[in-house]
């Protein structure tokens, strides 16, 4: 990792300008959000991403678990890929049929 050290000057309006090279290095354009963290006497500006209100469901915590729940069963082979909808549907309806057929069947004696 190349580390990039400069400084910047504070304008009157609190405004300060970004470094050619640490903008460039940071990929940051005109209109960027960062967010300013100030920690005992530093401050740390870290580029943000900001989210739609109507995607915001898909960044909460517990929907984010899911996603590593649900990737976890793909890395296990705990999922299936099917061509088509159709595909799914049989699959389904095959699923609903072989366990019915189990819970019809006598449990064996203890």
């Amino acid at each position: 990792m190349t580390h990039i050290r400069t400084k910047a000057r504070l304008g009157a309006k609190r405004q300060l300008t970004i470094p050619r090279k640490a903008a460039e290095r940071l990929r940051l354009r005109a209109g960027d959000v960062l967010e300013v963290r100030v920690e005992d006497d530093r401050m740390e500006l870290v580029p943000m991403a900001l989210v739609p209100r109507d995607q915001m469901w898909f960044w909460t915590p517990e929907w984010q678990a899911r996603e590593r729940e649900a990737d976890e069963d793909i890395r296990a082979g705990r999922a299936k890929s099917f061509r088509s909808a159709d595909e799914l549907i049989r699959s389904l309806r095959g699923s609903r049929k072989r366990s019915a057929a189990k819970s019809s069947r006598p449990s064996p004696a203890a």
